[in-house]
């Protein structure tokens, strides 16, 4: 198969796959020919599917026991341990207290695959973005890659991160940080989600921007003397108000979702604080960063002067003047939207289409976030979607979705997507024209060349 290879890459259903179907998952365009190597690929399927219930018994451990973001200890030993007992070189606590690292190197000067591990869970309904799936199938893209070179003699090193509090903390964000993707040449993960049939999608994410303000403002007697008070809730609703109007003006693919807090807030006492909390989500990094501008004056105080004869006077303005109270606005941190590699999908793509399924680019974390997102700035990286049995209105971050995350189904289907990648993969470390393809597609890539002119 050319690395340009153009032929379509297309689901032949758009239906979402769901329990009770009796459709398997099929490979949609089966020509041999193009797989690269398949006896080593073959390699990599036989060890992946001969350890399938070593990483099933793995992945139900895992989902038996969720953890949040930072708490992953139970997870932490469970892949260290296993990692070890297959004769991986493993740093525990690796930069962060419940990251990891396992080693494995073959031969002399060959290039190093990344590959990542999720662990944590959600408050109130556990695995119900199917990390449990994503830790496994990092574990299984490494064995199966380690399988091929051994049994073939091809050099390379495959360094496996377990990563921490994707879902709040921006695990990875921290740990790229701290150099742990350094020597890296390619990072590999993926994410369940609903989607046609058997299929693996190839689908972007959005960038994501926290941002916060804290509104202070004065008590009062809600009745005897509100007069007396600055209401720190009204500021908040106004701002959330002034976020309502904004959408109109903002595109469809643009997202801004918010929050109010407060604490010790009574009927009968004028709010003294708010906390207004909302993400801000755009295609690319920088309509990401372009929408955050707009957002921030909705709450914002800005100072300004005003002259009045020989008195300059200074006053608040914007949302927090029109209820006199101050704010304090915060940006909390920020993800990247999936850079996702070409030249890595179209190899992905090749052995899916031949081997096992379908191709689509419109399901996966599509509308969704990720911390891997930094990663794929910083390096080619690859971050498909696969799809899982789901309900209808059951997919990730429901009840419905952390039931079917421990389904058989969805541990086939993480497989084959496990065995895609260790694919691609091996072809990194094996072919060096694909891998100077890979670069290439990477260095054109126009959003990561902007921000690296930055640099």
């Amino acid at each position: 198969m050319s690395i340009h290879d153009n032929r379509p890459q297309r689901t032949w259903t758009n239906d979402v796959w769901r329990p009770e179907d009796k459709v398997k998952p099929a490979p949609q365009d089966p020509h041999p020919e193009y797989i690269y190597k398949p006896e080593v690929l073959q390699t990599i399927e036989e060890k992946i599917n001969e350890l399938s219930d070593e990483l099933r018994a793995l992945s139900l451990d895992i989902h038996a026991n969720p953890e949040l973001g930072f708490k992953e200890h139970h997870a932490h030993d469970a892949y260290t341990e296993f990692m070890e007992k297959h004769g991986w070189s493993v740093e525990k606590h690796y930069h962060l207290d419940t990251a990891w690292k396992a080693t494995f190197e073959h031969g002399q000067g060959g290039r190093t695959i990344g590959v990542n591990s999720e662990m944590d869970a959600l408050k109130g309904i556990g695995h119900a973005c199917g990390h449990n799936l994503i830790g496994i199938a990092g574990v299984a893209v490494s064995l199966g890659l380690r399988a091929a070179l051994e049994k073939h003699g091809i050099a390379g090193k495959i360094v496996l991160l377990g990563t921490p509090n994707e879902e709040e903390g921006k695990g990875k964000v921290i740990l790229l940080e701290k150099g742990a993707y350094e020597g890296m040449d390619v990072c590999l993960m993926c994410h369940p989600a609903p989607g046609p049939i058997g299929s693996v999608s190839l689908s972007g994410s959005l960038a994501l921007k926290g941002i916060s303000a804290d509104f202070t403002g004065h008590t009062a007697h809600a009745a005897l003397l509100p007069w007396e008070g600055r209401n720190a809730l009204d500021a908040a609703v106004l701002s959330y108000n002034n976020i309502s109007a904004l959408r109109q003006q903002l595109k469809p693919t643009h997202r801004v979702h918010a929050i109010i807090e407060g604490q010790d807030w009574a009927p009968n006492i004028i709010p003294d604080k708010a906390k207004f909390i909302s993400m801000v989500r755009a295609p690319t990094r920088s309509e990401m960063e372009e929408t955050a501008r707009r957002v921030v004056p909705c709450f914002q105080y800005e100072l300004v002067f005003v002259n009045l004869g020989n008195l300059i006077h200074s006053e608040y303005r914007a949302a927090g003047m029109a209820t006199g109270c101050q704010v304090d606005v915060q940006t909390n941190g920020q993800v990247f939207d999936l850079r996702q590699n070409n030249a890595l999908g179209n190899e992905v793509a090749n052995i899916i289409l031949n081997k096992y399924g379908s191709i689509d680019y419109e399901w996966g974390i599509k509308s969704a976030s990720t911390d891997f997102g930094n990663v794929t700035y910083a390096l080619p990286s690859l971050h498909p979607g696969f799809s899982i049995p789901t309900f209808p209105d059951g997919g990730n971050h429901t009840h419905d979705f952390e039931k079917q995350a421990a389904t058989i189904e969805a541990h086939r289907q993480c497989l084959v997507v496990s065995i895609a990648l260790a694919g691609a993969g091996l072809r990194v470390l094996d072919d060096d024209a694909f891998f100077a393809e890979v670069v290439r597609t990477y260095e054109e890539d126009k959003e990561i060349k902007k921000y690296k002119q930055q640099e």
